[in-house]
């Protein structure tokens, strides 16, 4: 039970806060009368060591096995009469010493920390010394409101872009307790504060540079760091490519990569737009009259979302085919509800069953704009029913079979 208090980070608070619980009784999980039937030995053994052990605390035994091996005295609880005592006799002893050292440093910051130490403990003594920068960070945050500059302008010691990447969240909650009415944890206030549902707070995934589908500024945690405390973050870029030679873009360039402001403002002569979250996908699709090619990586919808022009072309999304795939094009239909998802089937599957990998950690989210072909294979992979997690990355479809069903009018299935 005292280690379970320590991992629970409660004899830490205790220490920090005492709260008049000592001295306190600890129930021991003692051997049972089958367990000294079964391996007398080691009940033995354990009780004997317990015995022997030397400490500020004391020991209450209880009788075991009197109508069935003979009566032992067995130890029950154990009685400390200081949380120090506790926090010895599971040998943390050390490890609650920095933490008190930690925690004082904290409090000499700005008093307010102590309530985070409180809460966080464990998280304290995880973060060392990171937590004492986190904390000038977030005291420089109080400072200096709005600030209008990078985050890699901010001149701290010890403090860079890569720091602040890692402690988004302790920074934030730092920056917290100094307000009157801290908020919930950031990143998890900012879906509510903007009326999303919790369950629309998508995953933080990686976007690659020039990603179209990559986390929209008001989505990825960096973006949603950056907005709350002023701080200017880069434009999301779209990278697109003319598959018609005879589109006009910029001279005889085909391949661009704009702000999605920008690309919001164009009106292109095209009738098919195909999204594919591969790059050497988007790299490989053959010139076609009227369609440009989008490359994308991951959630986020803003630059679709303003571009209006879209509305009045073919949107075809090759995605990977796993459940973030299929949440992916949930996601993107709430943008724009007639696109359609190329690829995406339960043929192109089992098609390449040598080709299958395993999905690190599959989505359970409810999908309501799938069709029911759609929705079908969603939850068969879900459920497990081809084999555990299973995916098929886009880029390990073969080439022929993309193709013949990529070309405007061309299979589907």
């Amino acid at each position: 039970m005292s280690l379970e208090a320590w991992n629970r980070g409660h004899l830490l608070r205790e220490l920090l806060e005492p709260s008049g619980a000592y001295p306190r009784r600890r129930p021991l999980k003692r051997p049972t009368a089958a367990a000294l039937r079964s391996d007398y030995a080691a009940a033995r053994a354990w009780a004997a060591e317990l015995f022997a052990a030397t400490g500020p605390f004391t020991l209450e035994t209880a009788e075991v096995g009197r109508t069935t091996i003979g009566s032992n005295l067995l130890p029950a609880a154990a009685v400390f009469e200081t949380v120090e005592d506790e926090i010895a006799f599971v040998g943390k002893s050390k490890d609650a010493a920095r933490f008190r050292g930690f925690s004082e440093e904290l409090s000499a910051l700005e008093p307010a920390f102590r309530v985070w130490a409180q809460r966080r403990p464990l998280q304290l003594l995880e973060l060392g010394g990171d937590a004492l920068t986190a904390a000038r960070v977030s005291l420089w945050l109080r400072d200096n409101p709005d600030p209008g500059v990078y985050v890699r302008q901010l001149s701290l010691p010890g403090v860079h872009t890569k720091f602040i990447e890692n402690h988004r969240k302790v920074i934030d909650e730092l920056a917290g307790e100094l307000r009157a009415d801290p908020a919930l944890p950031a990143d998890a206030a900012a879906g509510t504060a903007a009326g999303t549902a919790a369950e629309d707070v998508l995953p933080d995934m990686a976007a690659e540079p020039g990603s179209l589908l990559g986390q929209a500024p008001a989505r990825t945690p960096a973006a949603r760091f950056a907005a709350r405390h002023g701080f200017l973050h880069p434009p999301e870029l779209v990278r697109f490519r003319a598959l018609d030679p005879e589109l006009p873009l910029l001279g005889d360039a085909r391949d661009l990569t704009l702000t999605a402001e920008a690309f919001s403002t164009l009106n292109l002569p095209v009738q098919t737009v195909i999204v594919t979250e591969n790059l050497v996908n988007f790299l490989a699709l053959p010139d076609h009259p009227g369609t440009l090619a989008v490359y994308g990586g991951g959630y986020g919808f803003s630059a679709l979302r303003d571009a209006g022009w879209l509305r009045d072309c073919e949107i075809r999304y090759w995605g990977d085919l796993d459940t973030h795939g299929f949440r992916i094009l949930d996601q993107l239909r709430a943008v724009h509800p007639h696109v359609v998802s190329a690829l995406m089937d339960e043929a192109t599957l089992l098609a390449h069953r040598e080709a299958w990998g395993s999905e690190p950690t599959p989505s359970r989210a409810a999908l309501s704009r799938l069709t029911t072909e759609e929705s079908a294979l969603y939850a068969a992979l879900g459920s497990d029913q081809f084999g555990q997690s299973v995916r098929l990355e886009q880029e390990l479809i073969r080439w022929d079979w993309a193709l013949e069903r990529l070309e405007p009018g061309g299979r589907r299935r």
